[in-house]
Order: C-alpha cells, then sequence, then structure tokens
C-alpha cells in the first residue's frame, strides 16, 4: 500500500448530501476512535474511489480491492490530514496509486503515464460494440452499452475520460490524481470523446447514465470488510 500523502484542494463532492456532517468533523471522529463515522466517510466516497480504482483496473473485482486497501492505507495516516485540503481529492488519489500498484502486479512495466497511445478508428468500435442501441433502449441497458464502451478506451484515455466526465473532476485535479500534465489530459479527454461519440454518445447522455455505479450490497461490503479489518487494530489512527 502506498503511503505517501499528496493532498490535493477540491470542492465539496457533489455526491455528499448537502446537510451532512462536515469532512473535517468526521475525521476528527475517527481520530478519536470513531469507526462509525469512518464507516459514514467511506459511504460518502465509494462511488469516487470505485470508479476511478476502475478506470484503471478495468475489472470489478479488483476495484473493489484497491478501494479497500486505499481506505485502510487512508485511514493510518488520517491523522495527518488537515482543510482546506478535500478528504474526497486526497482519499481518491490514494485509490488511484492503490490501482497503479495493482496494475503492476499485472504488467510490470506499466508506467503511471502509460497512454494505450493507439488509434481507434469509427469502424472498429462500431465493430467491438455491434448494432446500434435501440432509441428506446432501457436505462439499464444504456448503462451497461456505455460501461462497454468505456471499458474498451485505450487504457490512460479510460481513466482520464472517467474522471472528468462522470466524477466531474476539473482538468488540474485530474491530472493530479494521475500524475499527467495538464496538456495531456485536456488532448486525452478530447480524444476519448470522440472516440465514444463514434458509436454511443450520439444516443446516450453520460449525465443521465450513472455508469460505475458503487451503492446497494458492493457499498455495502466495502464498509464492512475496511470496518471488521480495522477493528482487529487498536486505537484511533494516531495511536
Amino acid at each position: 500500500m502506498n503511503r505517501t500523502d499528496v493532498p490535493l484542494s477540491r470542492a465539496p463532492d457533489a455526491a455528499a448530501a448537502p446537510a451532512a456532517v462536515p469532512d473535517a468533523e468526521l475525521v476528527a471522529r475517527v481520530c478519536r476512535g470513531d469507526l462509525n463515522a469512518y464507516g459514514t466517510i467511506m459511504r460518502r466516497y465509494n462511488r469516487r474511489l470505485y470508479r476511478a480504482a476502475r478506470s484503471i483496473l478495468a475489472h470489478d473485482g479488483d476495484a473493489e480491492d484497491a478501494v479497500q486497501d486505499a481506505y485502510v492505507a487512508a485511514y493510518y495516516k488520517l491523522h495527518t490530514f488537515a482543510e482546506p485540503y478535500d478528504l474526497g481529492a486526497w482519499l481518491t488519489r490514494i485509490a488511484v496509486n492503490e490501482a497503479y500498484m495493482k496494475l503492476r502486479k499485472r504488467r510490470p512495466h506499466t508506467s503511471l503515464d502509460e497512454g494505450g497511445e493507439r488509434e481507434f478508428e469509427r469502424d472498429e468500435l462500431h465493430a467491438r460494440h455491434g448494432a446500434d442501441p435501440s432509441g428506446h433502449a432501457e436505462a439499464e441497458q444504456a448503462r451497461r452499452l456505455l460501461e462497454a464502451a468505456i471499458d474498451r478506451l485505450p487504457d490512460g484515455f479510460r481513466a482520464v475520460f472517467v474522471l472528468r466526465a462522470l466524477e466531474q473532476m476539473d482538468v488540474a485535479e485530474t491530472a493530479a490524481c494521475l500524475q499527467l500534465n495538464e496538456a495531456t489530459v485536456k488532448t486525452r479527454y478530447h480524444r476519448a470523446r470522440n472516440l465514444l461519440r463514434a458509436d454511443l454518445l450520439a444516443r446516450l447522455s453520460v449525465d443521465s447514465v450513472d455508469a460505475f455505479a458503487f451503492d446497494g450490497s458492493r457499498c455495502d461490503r466495502i464498509v464492512q470488510r475496511v470496518t471488521a479489518q480495522l477493528t482487529t487494530t487498536h486505537g484511533p489512527p494516531n495511536a
């Protein structure tokens, strides 16, 4: 697990409810030994971390493992976190690092800047995805089609697209999380959108499809696993 803190500045996460307990208060509670508060933090940021990890690993189970490892790693250095840094961005960076470490185990020569800079032609995308989806396809079918199209993007493009389009992170934040320069983020995002638009985006709206959702049993599973693992330790993270 990566033990390097790289706090990033960001506005409050869109997934958090307006009346939710502030992140700083939850962090303080966790540092006093309140694991329930950490569960609240995990539920607040599960989807973002899962999307970030999955965009790199392209595998549900590996992404879950990376998120779980990220939460455990973050717990033990949570006492070093302080405002005005954004907790969600801080956790996302840790999850991205965990995902890249898992990716390196698969492909030892993988670089953080690996982009898969091969060109995908429109005909290739159509060949992979098959016939055009019906204009009256149900939301679930639309979500699956979009997820499949995103999974087929080149590696570096996929991660940039997920953070920029699905998580709506800005260019600077995306660049910091993926350890890329901002010009590369802009280029890859533009090219990723063009690749997807060739097959799907003319018919589907990214804003209306909850791709790679992280709720229900999957969210509960991560919270339960991390809580169980941390319960076996002694004391709060700064003890």
